[in-house]
């Protein structure tokens, strides 16, 4: 690897993908039940915020939200900003990459 990211971001990527796989699975409860249920925007907020991994693993094991395709269109947006964001604030390349902005 050539750099090393903060310690801290993985703390953050396994507590927001718990937090985010317990959204899902409520979700998912909720919506078998017909009662109120999490805005898609919601789910899209917290993998954009790095709980995408949980999301993922939420999608294949709950089979929950696995076959809507804009769903999953959007989804894959939120974790390809997720990865690029992240890339740009953890690299050393930080300086540079942000002056392009």
């Amino acid at each position: 690897m050539l750099w090393k990211p903060p310690l801290w971001a993985a703390g953050l990527y396994v507590g927001l993908s718990a937090a985010t796989f317990l959204v899902y699975a409520i979700d998912k409860s909720a919506a078998g039940r017909g009662a109120w249920r999490t805005p898609e925007s919601n789910l899209h907020v917290l993998a954009l915020a790095g709980g995408w991994p949980g999301a993922l693993v939420a999608q294949q094991v709950l089979r929950h939200k696995s076959g809507k395709r804009e769903f999953r269109q959007a989804f894959w947006g939120t974790v390809v900003l997720n990865v690029v964001g992240f890339v740009v604030l953890a690299s050393p390349l930080r300086g540079p990459l942000l002056a392009l902005l």
